[in-house]
């Protein structure tokens, strides 16, 4: 007789289960907003940045700098070469270089448009980090 008590107070006891639904709903919800929400942050804004002091650059590494004068002329450090030789020229010299990055200095009568263009042939060498190289703000008095 005691064991069937037992047995019978073990069959009556109360299961429960974990109701998914209102877990998968809000899962759907959010990966809805993320869906939508994720194209609006690869657009930019147009700002007007401002010229800021920052500090300068460590000059006892030795680093590849990549200069654009005003002729539209391009130096690999003192080295002159072409827009068309420039990436072949960039893997060639990364190949033997663990860090893989280019600071870039262009004269600032050089149209916009070209200094993308040797920003993308940068690119597509493999470069990890390209800084770009400008001069302080003139101080007012």
């Amino acid at each position: 007789m005691r064991y069937e008590k037992k047995r019978l107070h073990f069959d009556s006891r109360l299961l429960s289960d974990i109701n998914v639904t209102p877990l998968v709903d809000v899962v759907l919800v959010l990966l809805i907003i993320f869906m939508v929400t994720a194209p609006m942050l690869q657009m930019g804004i147009d700002v007007n940045l401002p010229r800021v002091k920052s500090k300068s650059i460590d000059v006892t590494e030795e680093k590849l700098v990549l200069t654009v004068n005003g002729a539209k002329e391009i130096y690999i450090n003192k080295y002159k070469t072409s827009l068309t030789d420039l990436s072949m020229k960039l893997e060639s010299i990364f190949a033997s270089r663990i860090d893989r990055e280019v600071f870039m200095r262009a004269d600032k009568t050089v149209p916009y448009g070209f200094v993308v263009e040797v920003m993308s042939e940068i690119r597509k060498s493999g470069v990890d980090k390209l800084g770009m190289i400008t001069e302080p703000p003139e101080e007012s008095r």
